[in-house]
């Protein structure tokens, strides 16, 4: 059995659509042929939505069976994070994300103003902010993420949207796309007084474990399966905004490193460039961390629970990082 596929999900060639009749039968399909999808992911620029996997939610097993394809290790929480809350208590490869207790993951504040002018979804940063890539300040960084929803917030809230690097790159100036080929990002784990709300604040920063960072990652990546350059960046909490948020210029949030952060995340996170994800229980999405970034929406904590899955792939991040010590072995 192969996954039918349907056509983009933007009018730029991002994403793919595979609707599943049987959950367990399909898992054992894509174990049978494990390169079925991510052959789909690469030709999707790195987004694939799975709708129909309910039976997940019943048997967790299944969504960690589903990961394996992705990648030679599917990342063990347990023994890599110290947020033990957010770690499923049967499956440590998988993340719990959710308002509800022990998790109390809150969701994130509402754009001001909440919508564009012409009353829609604000996706375009500066406007929509949070935009990031998975645990971008470990190297080698993950490869892939499955996002899985048990129970989603109510229809039009906690959207998640997704960018195409690929596009998003392929559509820069070239004086631009000249500009930032060697550049490297600094990057840091999220809420240590490195983001760039805590040094606007004037936070003193806190010291950092090996496994936070920070850590020079590229600007553009060549994909190492696909062969195609694509943005790697971030913004907000996930960029060193003490010492970068770019290795060798201005840095700070008043610096000429800034001024291209907020040029180039305008650029990457343009509608046409974006995937917005309207949640339904049993939906599915697997994207590719090396080429795409995602940011959550607001929904109402106080009168929903939320709860979302998520497993992390790693094992392919590209030449630039073969024979490197993985950064969070140290801590």
């Amino acid at each position: 059995m192969a996954p039918l596929t349907s056509g983009a999900l933007t009018d730029g060639g991002f994403g793919r659509r595979i609707a599943v009749e049987d959950g367990p039968d399909f898992v054992a399909a894509m174990e049978a042929a494990p390169d079925t999808l991510p052959a789909a992911l690469g030709e999707g620029h790195g987004l694939l939505v799975l709708t129909g996997l309910n039976a997940i939610s019943d048997d967790p097993d299944l969504l960690l069976r589903l990961s394996r394809p992705f990648g030679r290790e599917v990342e063990n929480y347990r023994l890599t994070t110290p947020r033990l809350n957010l770690v499923h208590p049967e499956i440590p490869q998988i993340f719990v994300i959710s308002n509800l207790p022990p998790m109390n993951f809150a969701p994130p504040e509402r754009p001001d103003p909440p919508t564009t002018a012409d009353g829609g979804l604000p996706v375009q940063f500066p406007h929509r902010r949070g935009w990031h890539t998975d645990q971008s300040f470990r190297r080698p960084p993950p490869d892939i993420s499955l996002f899985y929803a048990v129970t989603p917030a109510p229809p039009g809230q906690g959207q998640t949207l997704y960018a195409d690097g690929v596009a998003a790159y392929d559509a820069l100036p070239p004086e631009l796309k000249a500009r930032v080929e060697d550049l490297q990002g600094l990057h840091v784990a999220p809420f240590r007084g490195y983001g760039e709300d805590s040094v606007l604040a004037g936070e003193t920063p806190k010291p950092l474990d090996p496994r936070d960072g920070p850590q020079p990652q590229p600007v553009v990546r060549v994909h190492p399966e696909t062969g195609r350059k694509a943005f790697y960046l971030c913004e907000r909490e996930q960029m060193d905004w003490v010492h970068g948020p770019f290795v060798g210029m201005e840095p700070g949030p008043h610096g000429d490193g800034a001024r291209l952060l907020y040029e180039l995340m305008a650029h990457y996170t343009r509608p046409e460039f974006v995937y917005v994800q309207e949640w339904q229980a049993g939906d599915m999405v697997i994207y590719d961390n090396r080429c795409t970034i995602h940011t959550a929406t607001w929904f109402d904590a106080e009168q929903h629970g939320r709860v979302m899955w998520r497993t992390t792939v790693w094992g392919n991040p590209g030449k630039l990082y073969e024979g490197e010590k993985r950064s969070w072995d140290a801590a």
